[in-house]
């Protein structure tokens, strides 16, 4: 009943799609009587080159900068005008945020989306700093005008460090990873808290 509802469906159609999902494996049945994703969609996930793919090959060196700070690590990659975290590691003794695989976040609000803005073609800068900017905190940049100033210092730079965008007691630093052809695929964050550490202390190793 409460699938039908969300979906907007008939409960004869629900019952029916929700049936035949489960017996592919996309969702699972708790005794309870709740659903749940299921194990298929983690496989079928694996075959998309720029997530768990990417992950892998980026896992021993996003434990070692885990390991070197301490601080909360992502791992992100743009799907149209968001970030989407295909890998995070979070800290036991830094900021405390709750992100995980497959959270989704507008590019102008996060360290790794603000470099995948940077460089992405002018078309798609212009769409995102045209639409309405979502404020996550008073610290959120929403000003157009200060968003292009950024990116340009992304771009020169090939770093950001941001303060406050989401949370108030937070600091995170980004930077881009490059393919083969040079082309930036995903960007690499460290969240800690806002005065926990020097932030250029945090570039060096994110750049190693």
């Amino acid at each position: 009943s409460e699938i039908a509802r969300r979906a907007g469906l008939t409960l004869p159609t629900t019952h029916r799609l929700v049936g035949e999902l489960v017996s592919w494996g996309a969702l699972e049945r708790h005794p309870s009587g709740r659903y749940f994703v299921g194990l298929r969609l983690l496989e079928l996930a694996a075959l998309a080159p720029r997530g768990l793919e990417l992950r892998e090959a980026a896992y021993p060196y996003l434990d070692d900068l885990h390991q070197a700070t301490r601080a909360n690590v992502h791992l992100g990659v743009r799907d149209g005008c968001e970030v989407v975290y295909v890998e995070t590691m979070r800290s036991r003794v830094s900021a405390q945020i709750s992100s995980r695989v497959g959270d989704r976040w507008p590019l102008h609000a996060t360290g790794t989306g603000l470099v995948l803005l940077a460089y992405a073609d002018k078309e798609l800068q212009d769409k995102v700093l045209q639409a309405p900017l979502v404020r996550f905190s008073p610290k959120t940049i929403v000003d157009p005008r200060e968003l292009r100033r950024v990116l340009a210092d992304v771009r020169q730079t090939g770093v950001v460090i941001t303060r406050q965008q989401i949370s108030m007691d937070a600091l995170a630093v980004a930077v881009p990873v490059r393919g083969r052809s040079e082309k930036v695929v995903a960007a690499i964050s460290v969240v800690v808290g806002l005065n926990e550490t020097v932030p250029q202390r945090l570039v060096a190793m994110l750049l190693d």
